[in-house]
């Protein structure tokens, strides 16, 4: 058994080093870094994206939001992609005041396409626009967003994401599952790494481009599943780092169902091993000939999801293959299990718990979610399992049907404070 023994020490360092690692960085979101200075003092010209796919519900409260904004009117045009739509979406956008183009693509169904579509158009008119945002159907924006933004871009930052907040936590058990974990990913991934001057990563909505950014390309250019992650991905590989705005706030609508929370990660665990198939090798060029930490720790984004869960898996394959050659007491069956419930259980709750704290949020309305948590997680893990599987790498839309206004939203956030 000797061999397993070795294998065993491998993987244990391997999996111990990784976390060390993300504790540390996870620690330097406790720091308040000084604000970067201002390049340029100007308004910029945006204009605001919302690829919709069937999204009459939702849409309207959106615009309406985006419309309110403490920015000038003049400076920013509202644009909605109605995305092979066989409902009222586009109709009920351009009564909002959206400007709509409407588009039809039986093959090419995903947002990244939308996007894209979009964009090669804007792309060719030579629009006058400095950067744009995009947002999902389904968002509401604080009054600020674009004012903050613009701040982002005097600052000389070209790709920044916004802090996506959820609109419904106390939905249910997995709208709080969601916000937990966004609200964990926020502090201890984003925020972190944006205070160490390493890269955070777009989260799918509520982020913004500089326009020259992806004129070149002709848009953002993505393939995957998740071309958030993706476009993230390509612009660490090229040493370019993106930006963090915690002040720009959109709130984002989150499945209250399990059946459609499995089936939206699902999506996102494909995008991640479509990524992994795409870049990995790309990022660790890039860490070898830049020697960058920037480089390195987006090698690790990749390597730290599927991969260390296949190491996690390997690791207590070897455990139990070891005890069941060698035999095992009762009481060391117990202490090993033990060791493995008390992480899996009970440190999700913990981190919870911390970052409300942290973020100065009530965990007693959070409470019932709280104690799901560890579920919700443990859920994703099984997703993993299956999705290096069984995956289908087609689109499924999620329904959004939660008629919020950001009217509520303040009024909600009150309510829990």
């Amino acid at each position: 058994m000797d061999y397993l023994y070795i294998l065993r020490e491998a993987l244990v360092w391997t999996v111990t080093i990784f976390w060390l690692y993300q504790l540390m960085v996870s620690l330097c979101s406790l720091v308040k870094i000084k604000d970067k200075p201002l390049k340029v003092s100007k308004d910029h010209r945006f204009m605001a994206i919302i690829p919709a796919h069937n999204e009459e519900a939702v849409v309207g409260n959106l615009i309406e939001s985006l419309k309110r904004q403490n920015y000038n009117k003049e400076l920013y045009d509202i644009y909605v992609i109605a995305d092979n739509c066989t409902d009222n979406t586009a109709q009920v956008a351009k009564e909002a005041g959206a400007i709509v183009y409407e588009r039809f693509n039986s093959t090419k169904k995903t947002k990244g396409y939308a996007l894209d579509w979009f964009l090669q158009q804007k792309i060719e008119e030579n629009a006058p626009y400095d950067a744009f945002f995009v947002f999902d159907a389904d968002n509401i924006v604080d009054s600020n967003f674009i004012k903050n933004m613009n701040k982002k871009l005097c600052q000389g930052e070209e790709v920044v994401q916004g802090y996506r907040d959820i609109k419904n936590p106390t939905d249910s058990w997995i709208t709080a599952g969601y916000a937990i974990f966004y609200w964990t990913m926020h502090r201890f991934y984003h925020l972190a790494r944006y205070n160490l001057g390493l890269s955070p990563l777009l989260n799918g909505t509520g982020f913004m481009v500089r326009f020259d950014v992806i004129k070149p390309e002709g848009g953002l250019n993505t393939i995957t599943l998740t071309e958030d992650i993706e476009f993230s991905l390509k612009r660490i590989i090229k040493g370019k780092r993106l930006g963090w705005a915690t002040d720009a706030i959109v709130y984002d609508e989150q499945p209250v169902g399990f059946k459609q929370s499995w089936s939206q990660r699902s999506r996102w665990t494909v995008g991640h091993i479509q990524c992994i198939k795409e870049y990995t090798k790309q990022l660790a060029v890039a860490a070898k000939e830049n020697k960058t930490m920037m480089n390195f720790d987006g090698l690790l984004y990749i390597v730290g999801s599927i991969p260390m869960f296949v190491i996690t898996i390997v690791l207590l394959l070897t455990n139990f293959l070891m005890y069941a050659g060698e035999g095992i007491t009762k009481l060391e069956l117990l202490y090993n299990i033990g060791l493995f419930i008390v992480p899996t259980f009970f440190l999700p709750i913990l981190t919870g718990v911390i970052v409300m704290l942290l973020d100065r949020r009530p965990v007693k309305p959070m409470l019932k979610g709280l104690a799901c948590y560890p579920l919700f997680m443990g859920s994703w893990l099984l997703i993993n399992f299956k999705c290096m599987f069984v995956r289908t790498e087609e689109w499924e839309k999620i329904e959004h049907v939660r008629d919020i206004k950001i009217a509520e939203v303040s009024d909600l956030e009150k309510e829990l404070i």
